[in-house]
């Protein structure tokens, strides 16, 4: 797990999730593939929340919104094994 370049983005903690997807036990490309569907059913301006126990995904999920032209609000830890993702819906 050398190869992980997680980058950890606080989040503002005036933002509220819009909603909240938990893909504990899921590994890539299952949880980016996931998120991805939850927020192409959210509006444009709202922000999802995906909570993480898998570290390639917290490495790959937010590299991979950014790649599709979203924005990374936080990537943070929550506790010892899961992590907290959260991507603001930019466009369609």
């Amino acid at each position: 797990m050398s190869d992980l370049d997680i980058k950890l983005i606080p989040l503002d903690k005036s933002i509220q999730p819009d909603e909240e997807y938990d893909l504990r036990g899921e590994v890539c490309p299952y949880t980016f593939v996931k998120s991805k569907l939850a927020l192409e059913e959210m509006d444009v301006g709202q922000v999802l929340k995906v909570i993480l126990d898998h570290l390639p995904a917290v490495d790959n999920c937010p590299r991979s919104f950014l790649n599709e032209g979203q924005e990374i609000l936080g990537v943070e830890p929550i506790d010892e094994t899961d992590w907290a993702v959260t991507v603001k819906k930019v466009h369609d």
